[in-house]
């Protein structure tokens, strides 16, 4: 495997087709950092690790995102639910477009999570009023 760097491009892509998580963390060193996995036209996976309690932001996307916990528990506030998801390693999580959520890492451990949107999907953090999920 060549060596891990961030990048545009995605770390798989033609000429690097394979990666290991535990290379990935051991050139990452200490949380907070991401690193994008894959990026083309159709989709951006971006593995993200953070430690627990590490704040997060409150937003919401046009499309849905989704996740696959890979390491640790996370709790997602999300829009509309009574309670937290709360998701631990192997865990899938969706949050539906036009949701507000907010990630909460938690336990003693870092968390890493591979987060899957399409490109040019970013943090949105206001929203028109109506143009809420239960607006409609």
């Amino acid at each position: 495997m060549t060596t891990v760097q961030a990048t545009v491009s995605g770390l798989l892509r033609a000429g690097n087709l394979h990666a290991r998580l535990d290379a990935i963390k051991r050139a990452k060193g200490a949380p907070p950092w991401s690193e994008k996995i894959v990026v083309n036209e159709q989709i951006v996976g971006t593995l993200i690790c953070q430690p627990p309690g590490h704040p997060n932001d409150r937003h919401y996307h046009l499309v849905d995102e989704w996740w696959l916990v890979v390491e640790g528990e996370i709790d997602w506030e999300i829009e509309g639910q009574a309670e937290p998801v709360r998701a631990r390693a192997g865990d899938f999580v969706l949050v539906p477009a036009n949701h507000f959520h907010h990630i909460r890492p938690k336990g003693e451990s870092p968390t890493i999570r591979l987060a899957i949107t399409p490109p040019g999907e970013f943090h949105r953090h206001e929203r028109e009023p109506g143009t809420g999920p239960y607006d409609r």
